[in-house]
């Protein structure tokens, strides 16, 4: 090394290292990541029962892309019922949504439009899988929005247009 950084040995530990999670009792052999096995981290992994430990004998707590993901998308997913696990149905149609992407502000936002009642001092992750849980709920008719949507496209104009009095037809 001469001193200076191309910047990709800063994003990944060194080349030498692998994953520091031990995934169904064998050890992860994938290149570690710059993510680490923080307490939060292990603290989702323990809520979402993933099959997941740290190996005591790695020297670091850095784990591999692949398991980021994992734990990423346990996060967002929502707990099934025990008749939907019992039964192999997925929802194939539809579409995850991932809230925890929002920032926290939004969250707080679409709390207090919804009216949502949480528990005070949540944190991000508490607070997005709440509101994953009511968003859920919202029932959409899919024919009226589609067709809203495609006439707003066609009209060239917005909602929050039509809100502040402002029309598409004056600009």
């Amino acid at each position: 090394m001469n001193g200076f950084s191309t910047g990709e040995e800063d994003s990944r530990g060194p080349p030498d290292q692998i994953c520091c999670l031990v995934d169904e009792e064998e050890r992860c052999l994938r290149p570690a990541g710059n993510a680490s096995y923080s307490k939060r981290i292990q603290k989702t992994v323990t809520q979402r029962r993933l099959k997941l430990h740290l190996d005591h004998a790695a020297r670091h707590i850095y784990i591999c892309d692949y398991h980021k993901d994992v734990i990423q998308k346990a996060r967002t997913k929502r707990r099934r019922k025990d008749s939907e696990d019992d039964s192999n149905e997925t929802d194939t149609d539809l579409p995850e949504v991932d809230l925890f992407q929002l920032q926290v502000n939004t969250l707080r936002r679409y709390k207090r439009h919804y009216k949502v009642s949480t528990r005070p001092g949540m944190n991000k992750a508490q607070l997005a899988d709440t509101l994953m849980k009511h968003f859920k709920t919202i029932p959409v008719v899919e024919k009226e929005a589609l067709t809203f949507f495609i006439y707003m496209v066609k009209s060239n104009s917005n909602k929050l247009d039509q809100k502040n009095g402002i029309s598409a037809d004056t600009s």
